[in-house]
């Protein structure tokens, strides 16, 4: 199967874990764009050579993946900062139909991001005002919805009344919203038309109230009132989707469906918010499963796969506080889980394991357990990076594509995900910046001095496994991709 793949943006989450994933499969091949005309961060990507390599490469494909934020916005980031109208907006959209007119057979699977609205005052994604009042259009949009749609406390209602943005600010802020919106409608007649086969409108960073969930309930009116609901999803997720997708594509190529059970470390799991997210992770669990073509399995015994997902025991944490919340250990008993775990591969089953017990970093604790009971190597899937649904759908995607387990791609996870986010990134910020006089955005001319003192730090640990002695590492090289200690792009080079 050959698909034409349009990433999300360059970074290594969503250019090269696709490649890495259809690595592990023969049958699938990938035909994307050359990163130099990606877009760069806050550098908007060229449209006029994405638009002729789509349609260069379209009758050579099964099928395509396709990011409508590149496509339309030119990345991620520039979906948030664009000064575009709807018209130069809808000719850029015109290529989805190009496509189908060049190759009548080809299925498109597309993907379009709600715009977010993060709840913190940063312009390293977002507009430059967004360093000031980032917090403010959030709270503001929040507590306004919340208004409406339930009731605001007096001491919420006196906030809500103290908060001031300039007006030019606001202005320009809905403004770019109202026109994604516009492009989401643009994109259901697409979809109604036939143009498009299936549609994923992920939540980046969604909250309950506010300005996403605004946008959301206006789009899954206009999903309604289509009868979409069979081909187009809604549901938290951004950087994952593209492999959702991917996954669909094949299961649905190859005319197969999996049987998926999940297993949860603890009996709150299913029923707790994630950090980011606005629903309990059993929900999301059903919409990432039924995205990648994939169904529930309500028994082990029926199930062709088993998803561990490792969650809180009460509460989510980031992977890098501090202190723990006494619930990780009083309403999770994690030995008992990494034991089922261990279970199932002996009795033969196929597991991939979901490590979403914290956001953005994975759970050094039970990497450590599965480490001391020879696991780590037998997993048909790992990932616990970012947000839950990141998370799930990296795993889901990985244990239903790989003919084999996927060993390079596990260690590359326990590396980035365990010991760069949990620990390590943290570790540097925290002491080695501020020994060169460097900060979290901001290297200067040591770039290639904080690379090399991550990568030093990373084989350590990964040295430290039981792992190692089997899989030993010859080479491992970090890089950074958008100049930030946020992500990490790595080459990992085994003897």
């Amino acid at each position: 199967m050959k698909t034409l793949f349009l990433p999300l943006d360059e970074r290594p989450c969503n250019a090269d874990f696709p490649r890495m994933l259809a690595n592990t499969n023969q049958q699938l091949t990938l035909l994307m764009p050359e990163s130099k005309i990606l877009a760069h961060k806050r550098k908007a990507a060229d449209f006029e050579g994405i638009k002729a390599y789509l349609l260069e490469h379209c009758q050579e494909a099964d099928n395509a993946v396709i990011s409508l934020d590149m496509l339309l916005y030119g990345g991620l980031i520039p979906s948030r900062l664009h000064h575009l109208d709807i018209v130069e907006l809808e000719n850029r959209l015109d290529v989805i139909s190009m496509l189908k007119i060049h190759n009548p057979q080809l299925k498109i699977y597309a993907f379009q991001c709600i715009m977010r609205c993060p709840q913190y005052n940063s312009s390293e994604e977002e507009p430059d005002y967004y360093e000031d009042y980032g917090y403010a259009l959030f709270r503001k949009s929040y507590l306004e919805d919340k208004e409406v749609r339930d009731t605001l406390t007096k001491q919420e209602q006196d906030e809500l009344h103290s908060i001031h943005i300039p007006q030019e600010y606001e202005k320009d802020y809905e403004s770019r919203r109202h026109t994604n919106v516009q492009m989401n409608a643009k994109t259901l007649e697409l979809l109604e038309k036939h143009m498009i086969d299936f549609l994923v409108i992920p939540q980046d960073d969604s909250s309950p109230y506010g300005y996403t969930a605004m946008d959301q309930k206006k789009i899954l009116a206009q999903v309604k009132e289509k009868h979409l609901e069979y081909r187009c999803m809604v549901y938290p997720g951004a950087d994952e989707v593209g492999m959702s997708l991917l996954t669909r594509a094949y299961n649905t190529f190859y005319n197969r469906q999996l049987s998926i059970y999940p297993l949860y470390a603890s009996i709150l799991g299913p029923t707790i918010i994630p950090r980011y997210e606005d629903r309990p992770m059993y929900e999301s669990l059903k919409s990432h499963i039924q995205v990648t073509g994939a169904k529930m399995a309500h028994s082990i015994e029926d199930a062709d796969a088993i998803l561990a997902i490792n969650c809180p025991g009460k509460y989510m944490q980031e992977s890098f506080d501090d202190v723990k919340d006494i619930t990780y250990t009083s309403y999770r008993n994690l030995m008992s889980f990494a034991l089922m775990i261990d279970d199932f591969i002996k009795k033969g089953y196929k597991v991939g394991l979901c490590d979403s017990a914290y956001s953005n970093g994975g759970d050094i604790d039970l990497i450590t357990y599965l480490d001391y009971f020879d696991i780590l190597d037998k997993l048909y899937a790992y990932a616990g990076w970012n947000t839950n649904c990141n998370t799930l759908g990296t795993v889901l995607s990985q244990m239903q594509l790989a003919e084999d387990i996927p060993l390079n791609n596990n260690i590359y996870r326990y590396i980035e995900d365990v010991f760069y986010q949990a620990d390590v990134r943290k570790y540097v910020v925290e002491h080695d910046l501020k020994e060169l006089g460097l900060s979290y955005y901001d290297f200067k001319d040591q770039q290639d001095v904080v690379e090399e003192r991550i990568s030093h730090y990373l084989l350590e640990h990964y040295n430290r496994l039981k792992l190692s002695q089997h899989y030993p590492i010859q080479q491992l090289k970090v890089s950074m991709p958008w100049k930030r200690m946020f992500e990490i792009g790595m080459k990992v080079t085994m003897k």
